[in-house]
C-alpha cells in the first residue's frame, strides 16, 4: 500500500518520456471520448461501444501477429465493426442481436489469432487491459491525426445528428438522413475507440466511452453542457488513471475505470439530491373548479 502512494516515485516517474508521451495520449483519447460520449448514451449505444471494443481487439491481435503497429489493426478492425453495426442493425429491433452476434466473433476471431502469436504475453495482455509503455512517437502521431478527423467530421454533423438523436421520427419528416448519419457516426465510434485499445484495453474502453457520458447527463439535460462535463470527467479518470498507476506500476485502466466509476457514482448522488429538493419545495397546486362548480 505504501508504493499505492508514493509521491516522490510518483514525480521521477512523470519526467519519463513515456509518460508524459501516455499523457498526452490520454489527453486526446480523453477529449475525443468526452465529445463522443453523450452522443453515444442519447442515441443508446454503449452496448455497440463494446461490441465495435472487441472487433478492435480482434484487428489489434491481427496486427501483433503481423509484426505491424498494433494501433493499425486496432483502427481498422473497430472501424469494419462500425460499419457491419450500421447496416446491419439499422432496424432498432435487430440491433442489439447484430451486437451480440459481432461482439462474440469478434471476440472469438481475437483469441484465436493471439493463439497464434509466438512473442510475450505481455504485449497479449496488454491489447485487452491497456499498456501504457507501449506508446510511441509513431501512435502519437496516428492517434491525433485521427482524433482531428474524428472532431472535424463530427463538428459537420453534430447539429443534424443531434436532431435525429433526441427525436428520430420527427427528423426523418424533416429530410435528416438519419441511417447516413446513423453510419457515419459509428464509424466515428469505432475510430475513437480503437484509440483506447493501447491505453485501457479493448475489454475497459467503455469506461471511457460511456461512463463519464452517463455521469453528465445525470447532472444536466443541456447537450453543450453535458459535452464540457464528459470532457471533464474523462480526461480526469484518463490523465488521474495514468498517475496513480505509476507508483504501483499496475495496469491504468485498473484506476481508470474506478475513477470513471467513482464519478458516476457522484453524479447519481447529486441528480437524487436535487430529485428530493425539486420535490420537498415544489407548491402544492389548487385544483382548479370546473365549469359547472363542483
Amino acid at each position: 500500500m505504501g508504493q499505492l502512494f508514493d509521491f516522490g516515485l510518483t514525480v521521477q516517474l512523470l519526467s519519463e518520456p513515456f509518460v508524459r508521451t501516455a499523457l498526452l495520449a490520454a489527453a486526446v483519447l480523453g477529449l475525443v471520448a468526452g465529445v463522443l460520449g453523450p452522443l453515444v448514451v442519447t442515441r443508446r449505444m454503449s452496448f455497440a461501444v463494446h461490441g465495435t471494443a472487441e472487433l478492435a481487439f480482434t484487428g489489434a491481435a491481427g496486427a501483433l501477429l503481423l509484426g505491424i503497429g498494433v494501433e493499425y489493426g486496432a483502427l481498422a478492425g473497430s472501424v469494419l465493426a462500425a460499419l457491419l453495426l450500421g447496416l446491419l442493425g439499422g432496424r432498432e429491433s435487430d440491433r442489439d442481436s447484430v451486437i451480440g452476434v459481432i461482439l462474440s466473433f469478434g471476440l472469438g476471431l481475437g483469441v484465436l489469432l493471439l493463439s497464434f502469436y509466438p512473442g510475450r504475453t505481455s504485449n497479449k495482455f496488454g491489447i485487452l487491459i491497456g499498456q501504457i509503455v507501449s506508446i510511441g512517437s509513431t501512435n502519437i502521431i496516428v492517434l491525433v491525426l485521427a482524433a482531428i478527423v474524428v472532431l472535424l467530421v463530427l463538428a459537420v454533423i453534430y447539429r443534424p445528428l443531434l436532431f435525429a438523436s433526441v427525436d428520430s421520427q420527427v427528423a426523418a419528416a424533416r429530410g435528416v438522413p438519419g441511417r447516413l448519419l446513423s453510419v457515419v457516426f459509428a464509424v466515428l465510434v469505432g475510430i475513437a475507440t480503437a484509440l483506447g485499445v493501447q491505453i485501457v484495453g479493448s475489454l475497459l474502453v467503455v469506461s471511457l466511452m460511456v461512463t463519464p457520458a452517463a455521469a453528465a447527463v445525470r447532472v444536466t439535460a443541456n447537450p453543450w453542457r453535458a459535452t464540457l462535463l464528459a470532457v471533464l470527467f474523462a480526461e480526469l479518470a484518463a490523465l488521474g488513471g495514468i498517475i496513480l498507476s505509476l507508483a504501483p506500476g499496475v495496469p491504468v485502466s485498473a484506476f481508470v475505470t474506478a475513477i470513471s466509476f467513482l464519478i458516476y457514482l457522484v453524479c447519481r448522488v447529486i441528480a437524487y439530491r436535487r430529485s428530493r429538493a425539486t420535490r420537498v419545495t415544489a407548491p402544492d397546486v389548487a385544483p382548479v373548479p370546473s365549469a359547472t362548480g363542483r
